[in-house]
C-alpha cells in the first residue's frame, strides 16, 4: 500500500465514523437506545478520534519534521499515538458519564499515557537511522 492509499483510506473511514458519530449524537436517545447506543457512541467517537489523529499527525510529522526517515514509522508512530488520544479521549468521557472525572483523575490518566509512550519509545530494538541510507 502507499502512502497516498493509506492517507486516501485513512480519511475516508475517519469521514465514515465522524459521520456514524453524529448520527447516534443527533439521531439516538440515549434513555431509548439502551447499552447497544452507548456502545455504538464510544465505538465510532474511538475510530473517529483515531482516524483523525492519524492523518492530521502524520501531515503534520511530515511538514514540521523534515527527517528523511522510513514513511511507515513515521504512520505507525502517529497510528499508535491516535490509539492512545482515543483511549485517553473515551475514559475521561466514561468517567465524566458516571460522574468521577475530577482534575487529578485526569492527570494520572495522562500520566499514565506518557509513561506508556516512553517505555515504548525507550524500548525499540533500533534506531530510526539504521534504516535509512
Amino acid at each position: 500500500m502507499t502512502l497516498r492509499q493509506y492517507l486516501i483510506l485513512m480519511s475516508t473511514g475517519t469521514l465514515i465514523c465522524w459521520t456514524a458519530w453524529f448520527f447516534v449524537l443527533f439521531g439516538a436517545n440515549p434513555e431509548e437506545a439502551g447499552i447497544p447506543g452507548v456502545l455504538f457512541f464510544y465505538t465510532s467517537l474511538f475510530l473517529a478520534v483515531i482516524g483523525t489523529f492519524s492523518v492530521i499527525g502524520f501531515l503534520l510529522r511530515r511538514i514540521v519534521v523534515k527527517e528523511d526517515e522510513v514513511v511507515f514509522r513515521h504512520a505507525k508512530r502517529t497510528f499508535r499515538q491516535g490509539i492512545f488520544v482515543s483511549i485517553f479521549l473515551i475514559l475521561s468521557l466514561i468517567l465524566l458519564h458516571q460522574n468521577l472525572l475530577t482534575w487529578w483523575n485526569s492527570l494520572l490518566l495522562l500520566f499514565l499515557f506518557l509513561i506508556l509512550e516512553s517505555i515504548i519509545f525507550a524500548n525499540r530494538k533500533f534506531s530510526n537511522h539504521d534504516y535509512v541510507k
